[in-house]
């Protein structure tokens, strides 16, 4: 039989800022016998950046990085790989053969039964879901019980420092003034033109981000009238409705500071090229508002109380002002989303409708409350980032949410 060799871990100091420590505290804490970092060329990126290996380390083999809830750290690595994990506490086992990674596998999970892995019971929550299916059956064949990383990733992954907290703050705080910017600009236009297309106001603001040094995801949402009524709608050159006057126009910027580990900020405000405000737009507006607050204030009451909150919480609060209003089958998307480093974060979502999400929010995580209604002619959509603060309290960043539709 082949031999699995087994390296104790030599005394060095090392980049990697795991806190190790921490971890095990967790691991504990939710009853957990260890939590298994699985990685194959880069396809879970959540271990791959809880890992924070080298940028020389190039894997293009299989890695295992297991952390007990009690005990020193185990790694398994390919032979022709053997020091990727050298950054890493723990001991370190190497493999050549299939057989080999299956021995390796039962050594360095020796002792534990229940382990934590990117995995989601049904892909209940499919951003955790990073680990493939066949890799949890053999955990499971040789009698491991596999559990869910989750609540662990939004631990380690979703919470944020105060150097964060600021570059979210910092961008939230200039993206909502770019949006009234883009609505002089719109009002501009219409005084001496008639009329601007969406794919011009859509690059004013990307001028913006690019003069104040400010980076996006995606290009900024700018949709008139039934084009609002797509949630995921942008303009191009050659796809761009026109606005003009007595139009509803809706405008979605994402954007964050160009430094490492920044936090994006994310909002949406509505406005109509009129003095006179369609009743129907009023009112739908009204209900939109009413579900965001009413989200909001869910949030804000729990965490003052000293009670926990899961995602979908939010989202069943935010959904039945919006049904209740008779309005319930044009919402067709979650209520919210985690925000981070990725413009959707780690974190819990604020969702009871794509999928059930069932982890609790916690301080030092940042997300969106975004409710709309979306029918064939228009769209509404207002979305404010909540940051639930390191004292538990929960703050709707970047200034006050809209109250009510710009008349531009």
């Amino acid at each position: 039989m082949e031999t699995v060799f087994l390296i104790k871990n030599r005394k060095k100091k090392c980049g990697n800022l795991m806190d190790i420590k921490r971890i095990q505290k967790a691991l504990k804490r939710q009853r957990l016998d260890g939590w298994l970092l699985y990685d194959f060329q880069g396809m879970n990126i959540i271990a791959v950046r809880l890992l924070k290996l080298p940028e020389h380390v190039k894997n293009t083999r299989r890695y295992f990085y297991f952390i007990p809830a009690e005990g020193t750290p185990r790694k398994l690595v390919h032979r022709i790989e053997a020091g990727n994990l050298d950054s890493l506490p723990g001991e370190k086992t190497t493999y050549l053969s299939w057989q080999s990674l299956g021995e390796g596998i039962k050594n360095i999970t020796e002792g534990a039964n229940t382990i934590a892995m990117e995995f989601s019971q049904h892909n209940a929550i499919p951003y955790v879901a990073r680990v493939d299916a066949g890799t949890v059956d053999l955990l499971r064949f040789i009698g491991k019980d596999v559990v869910s990383s989750a609540n662990l990733i939004q631990e380690f992954e979703a919470t944020l420092t105060n150097e964060q907290i600021e570059s979210h703050l910092t961008a939230a705080k200039q993206i909502r003034q770019f949006i009234f910017n883009a609505f002089d600009e719109i009002h501009a236009r219409l005084v001496k033109c008639g009329e601007v297309k969406e794919y011009a106001i859509q690059h004013f603001l990307l001028r913006r981000l690019e003069e104040h040094n400010l980076i996006t995801h995606n290009p900024p949402i700018v949709a008139v009238n039934a084009n609002a009524g797509n949630p995921h709608y942008r303009p191009y050159k050659n796809s761009s409705d026109t606005i003009r006057k007595d139009n509803l126009v809706l405008i979605d910027l994402v954007a964050k500071l160009p430094m490492p580990k920044s936090v994006f900020a994310d909002i949406t405000w509505m406005a109509y090229t009129g003095e006179h405000i369609p009743d129907e737009y009023v009112k739908t507006f009204s209900i939109a508002s009413q579900a965001r607050d009413t989200a909001f204030k869910l949030v804000s009451d729990r965490f003052a109380d000293g009670k926990p909150i899961e995602g979908w919480e939010v989202d069943d609060a935010a959904r039945a002002v919006i049904r209740n209003a008779g309005y319930g089958e044009f919402f067709i998307h979650r209520t919210g989303h985690s925000i981070g480093e990725d413009i959707h974060g780690n974190g819990a979502n604020m969702d009871n409708l794509e999928t059930h999400d069932d982890r609790r929010i916690l301080p030092r995580t940042c997300f969106s409350i975004e409710p709309g209604i979306y029918t064939d002619t228009y769209g509404i959509r207002t979305e404010i980032d909540v940051l639930i603060t390191p004292e538990r309290e929960a703050q709707c960043t970047g200034g006050d949410p809209q109250k009510e539709i710009v008349t531009i």
